[in-house]
Parts: C-alpha cells; structure tokens; sequence
C-alpha cells in the first residue's frame, strides 16, 4: 500500500520564483507515494480580500520582494523521490484538485499579448467559482493601478473601485496546474516563467484530474515542485494569465518503466497522449513539437519516421498551448484509439 503525505504550503515549503537543484527537499517519499500538497497562487494581492487567509498571508509577509525572483511563480516543494535517477521517467498522476478559496483573478497583464493594442493599460477580473456546478462567474474588475513588475504586490480593497462586468456570462471550472515538474539540471536559481525539458510552466489545461504527467528526470531524486494553478484557462491564455487562484492538490508518484520519453514531458490520459514543445517563435515550437511526438511515437510504437509524419499530418491534433511565457507553448494530441493491438 502506498504512504499518504501531506504538505502544507508555508514560508519554509514554498520557492517564489525559482527551481533550484541545491535545494533541500521538504519532504521524501518512496514510489507509488501519494501526496497532499497545498499550492499557492501569486496572484492573491490582486484581491487579498477574497484571495488572502492566514496561512496565505504569512507566506506573503515571510518572502520579501527582493527575493521573489527570478520568476514569479510560488511553488510547493521540492519532493525527493526515493531511487529516481537521472534518465528515469517519473509520472505525476493527479487523484484530487480542490480550491482553497473559491475566489480567483485574471490579469490582463503587460506580457499579454495585446498589451500594446490595449494601449499599455493592465486589469484585473474577479471570478468567484461554484462547484457544483463547475462554473465561474465574474463578479468585478478593475483597472490596475501600476505596471505589475513585481510578484505579489497588493491592491487592498478600496484602493482601485471594482465595477460588475461580464454578466451572464459562465466559464467552465477545468481545475489544473500550471507549473509543476522536476529540478532542472542546471545549476543555480532558474526562472519559473519559460517551461522546458523539466516542465515547469506548461500551462498545459488538460493536466486535471485522471490523467498523469511524465516528466524525464533531471536530477537525483527529481526534486518535484507545483503551484501557479488554474480555475480555467483557455489554449493561448492570451491576456497573459488563466483564472489564477489556490488549489489542494492530491498527486500520487511514480517511476515508470515502461514509457520511452524524449526530451520534454509528455501528458497521459486515458485517451490520448499530448506531445509538448517550447520556443521563443512560435513556428519553431511547433516544429519541436511535431519532431518530438515522431521520436515518441518512434519510440513508444515502432514508427519510423516517415510513417509517425504521416500520421501526425491525418490524425494528430497541435494546439497552441500558451504565448505568453517568453518560451512559448505548442502540443500535439495523439488519439490513443489510432493503435489497435496485434490479433
């Protein structure tokens, strides 16, 4: 039977901004672990009001500024997982994604995409969620008061009126991470905002619960860390963010043996596979994207590479996944149902 772990986001378990290899782990588990880890956004100073509780609050007050950094993300972690090794794959499965609060925020932000069009201004959307009917309704918004170029700032209520918008209009709840994944290899504090072969910042809206990412190991132990999670969040998140908001995730661990992963993770659901690739232009990680689920399906169904191009050109699906995190986001979904098993 696998061990059961909880994980607490606090200023002693939780990195704003950084992945980081030295770093001690806060927790060590063994295969087929499961975990219950809080995650933080840092978004909650666009409405501490809705956004902000005690445990909240005192991770905000315990990291200065100064210290958040080089990105902007605060992530949960690391976790040692016992005998992953460099090379090894290991899956993060999702078993539970619930809301802390069930309040979350849009940015429509200066690393947006039409933040020029828009005429340099930023703003802020205040979504209230209801489970039980997945929905999320916006209840306010406001134009920010400054240039967000600091993580974390506060906007107390008061300070920029709220006004009621988007009525009668519902999102569908698609509760997921967006940034989780390994130690990268290299050395020092790496910024959480591009994604790469170690995930990180995928952004990916299909991670939810039932499905499992495959991340190759980067580093002895792996070194896992999550947080920037989402409410809901369309392919693009084009204003430069999803509805960001605190999430209690359940995740179970392990090393898979039976999967051949490339260079960068890989999204398995129980229907399908998604192919990741990454780069500043966008043709470029299409183009990454396209070669990497080649050499995957190369790897993992004995294509060669003629026959997996094929393929891809009349069955496989690309998206866009994000434009918006310096490195951007393209992948590729391959229907499991395309390969039928030898008679």
């Amino acid at each position: 039977m696998p061990n059961h772990h909880t994980l607490k986001a606090t200023p002693e378990t939780v990195k704003w901004g950084y992945f980081d290899n030295s770093e001690k782990p806060v927790l060590k588990i063994k295969p087929d672990d499961i975990v219950e880890m809080e995650t933080v956004t840092h978004h909650a100073g666009d409405a501490p009001d809705l956004l902000m509780d005690d445990g909240v609050r005192a991770i905000y007050d315990a990291i200065p500024e100064a210290e958040r950094a080089p990105g902007v993300h605060l992530l949960t972690g690391p976790i040692y997982i016992e005998g992953a090794e460099p090379g090894d794959v290991l899956e993060v499965k999702v078993l539970d994604l619930k809301p802390r609060l069930e309040y979350g925020i849009n940015f429509e932000a200066n690393w947006g995409l039409l933040y020029e069009d828009f005429g340099r201004k930023e703003h802020v959307t205040i979504y209230k969620i209801d489970l039980k009917s997945g929905l999320a309704k916006a209840v306010s918004s406001y134009p920010y008061w400054t240039l967000c170029d600091k993580p974390g700032r506060i906007t107390e209520p008061g300070k920029v009126p709220r006004t009621p918008c988007l009525k009668n209009v519902y999102v569908p709840l698609g509760l997921h991470l967006g940034t989780a994944g390994v130690a990268p290899k290299e050395t020092g504090r790496i910024d959480t905002i591009p994604p790469g072969p170690f995930g990180g910042n995928i952004d990916n809206r299909s991670f939810v619960v039932g499905t499992s990412m495959l991340y190759p190991v980067q580093v002895k132990g792996g070194l896992f860390t999550a947080g920037d999670a989402h409410f809901a969040q369309g392919d693009g998140e084009i204003s430069g963010t999803a509805i960001e908001g605190h999430v209690d995730a359940t995740l179970q661990f392990s090393l898979n043996k039976n999967i051949k992963l490339i260079e960068n993770p890989v999204l398995n659901a129980p229907t399908k596979w998604t192919i990741h690739g990454y780069h500043v232009d966008l043709n470029q990680a299409i183009r990454q994207c396209a070669l990497e689920a080649i050499a995957f399906l190369g790897a993992n169904y004995g294509l060669d590479k003629e026959e997996a191009y094929s393929l891809l050109s009349v069955a496989g699906d690309f998206h866009v996944t994000q434009v918006v995190d310096n490195r951007k986001g393209v992948h590729c979904v391959i229907r499991k149902d395309l390969f039928v098993p030898a008679a």
